[in-house]
């Protein structure tokens, strides 16, 4: 079960509600999985707001697994898409800016973040 106060978000994927949780370990994964140097980079990269099928992999398969989920980017590219890939991309960029300390805005799939996530050291 989701924990608001954790930074867990709470969506439904194939038909059961999960929780994605950004963990410093998600955030180290992601840092490799979108070529960022370092929390910064992958803030300003984020920030974008603009995201690539395999980022969104990448970003729910960490969150999944930040939230105690057993699973790899194999089965989270296989999930399949009922309710359309825009409730996953909201769901993933509000834990996401949930871990940046920054609100959630915006449509990550067509438009650009107004306010970059900063990240704190």
């Amino acid at each position: 079960m989701a924990n608001a106060r954790r930074g867990d978000v709470a969506v439904t994927i194939a038909g059961r509600e999960r929780t994605l949780r950004i963990t410093l370990g998600a955030l180290a994964e992601l840092e490799d999985a979108l070529g960022a140097q370092d929390l910064g980079a992958l803030a300003a990269r984020l920030a974008e707001g603009r995201l690539k099928a395999r980022d969104l992999v990448a970003i729910l398969g960490a969150a999944l697994r930040g939230g105690g989920e057993a699973i790899d980017d194999r089965e989270v590219a296989a999930f399949a898409l009922e309710e359309g890939v825009e409730p996953l991309a909201r769901a993933a960029m509000e834990a996401l800016a949930k871990a940046f300390g920054a609100p959630a805005q915006g449509n990550p799939m067509t438009e650009t973040a107004p306010n970059p996530p900063s990240a704190r050291a």
